[in-house]
């Protein structure tokens, strides 16, 4: 899409903005089939809302070419969960088990997500040529230059597929291009991290046989493996069997925030000897070394983490990935329109123009060029 405000077209690594279609949804009468121009979330997503922090003139604004649709189940509302993000105590070998997030039944799962699903398509459908569901790098690229949004179908948490990996072909043909096996909970396939600061990513056992089959069906269909919620062990059992590029699509520096999401050393070392990348992570709880959830966060507790990635991975493994609409933004880039103030301040701080032309946009296409069939 054409920017107003920045001379750098965006690709974003992973936004949750569907969820809140979805949540939209809930109150559509059953059984009224309504045309797709004329849903509600359609006509807010491309009029422009005051509500969360992506809709299409916001995008615009912001320079923002695509993104990264996740399709994610949330937790049922009946289901408790643990809120705390600081561990207080790990004497016990298995503290962690007091932070993981329930697992979710099968069936809910595939009901959910295609409802979820079915939002991204209506929204291309009623979209009049504004936003196109891309496949290959050459939709992509041909977005870039049609002023048109880019949407790749992304699954975050896979447990609406089978074990058999049926529904993975399905979604595959559906226009599935990247896919992370867990969320922040156990499935079929591995365990995700707790959603904690003070403790890094080991907690846990790794792949299961279904997971290990996941990883490498994914290699073999051409879908991209997103690593941000996968712990440790899970981690380490996709570098051994992977051949494609490692990406964590929405992660930042435990050595700087010491949150189990984020990356430590070991593991960026083996994202940039797989020539991957890892996109930013706009969450203030993943930014700051304190781990709160402080929305005035200043833009150089993120810039810290962009440095000390490019010094560990090299600029050309370093890429946008935000968390827009599932996480707790900064003031300054509380919606997309913030995007061209985080380009400003990392000119400001030495970064040439072609650096920034490899953050926005140009290390997605080499890694999705390396991935996608």
């Amino acid at each position: 899409m054409t920017s107003t405000s920045s001379s750098y077209p965006t690709l974003i690594g992973h936004m949750d903005t569907l969820l809140r279609f979805y949540e939209m949804k809930q109150g559509q009468q059953p059984g009224v089939a309504i045309p797709a121009e004329e849903l509600e979330f359609v006509q807010t997503f491309f009029s422009g809302s005051a509500e969360g922090d992506i809709d299409y003139p916001r995008a615009q604004e912001g320079g923002m070419l695509g993104a990264f649709f996740a399709v994610y189940v949330p937790t049922p509302k009946n289901v408790d969960c643990c809120t705390t993000r600081t561990v207080t105590d790990t004497t016990d070998e298995r503290w962690f088990e007091r932070y993981i997030r329930p697992a979710i039944e099968f069936e809910y799962a595939q009901q959910v997500a295609m409802q979820v699903i079915s939002s991204l398509f209506r929204l291309e459908a009623g979209s009049q040529g504004r936003l196109k569901i891309v496949r290959t790098v050459a939709d992509l690229e041909a977005c870039q230059h049609q002023d048109t949004m880019a949407a790749i179908l992304h699954i975050e948490g896979a447990e609406m597929i089978d074990a058999q990996l049926n529904m993975l072909d399905v979604l595959y043909q559906a226009g599935l291009r990247s896919l992370g096996p867990v969320w922040s909970r156990p499935n079929i396939f591995g365990s995700g991290v707790p959603l904690v600061v003070g403790h890094g990513p080991d907690t846990g056992p790794g792949l299961t046989d279904a997971g290990k089959a996941l990883v490498k069906a994914c290699n073999r269909l051409g879908i991209m493996l997103d690593l941000s919620h996968l712990n440790e062990q899970g981690f380490w059992d996709v570098t051994r069997l992977s051949n494609a590029p490692l990406v964590a699509t929405h992660s930042n520096a435990y050595a700087i925030c010491p949150s189990a999401r984020n990356l430590t050393d070991r593991q960026l070392a083996a994202i940039k000897e797989s020539d991957g990348l890892v996109g930013l992570n706009f969450n203030v709880y993943d930014i700051r070394p304190d781990g709160k959830g402080n929305v005035e966060t200043p833009l150089e507790d993120l810039i810290r983490h962009i440095d000390y990635l490019v010094e560990h991975l090299g600029i050309e493994r370093v890429a946008i990935g935000t968390d827009y609409d599932g996480a707790t933004m900064p003031q300054e880039l509380s919606d997309i329109t913030g995007l061209p103030r985080l380009y400003a301040a990392l000119a400001a701080r030495g970064y040439d123009q072609q650096s920034l032309r490899f953050i926005a946009i140009e290390n997605w296409l080499r890694v999705l060029r390396k991935t996608w069939h």
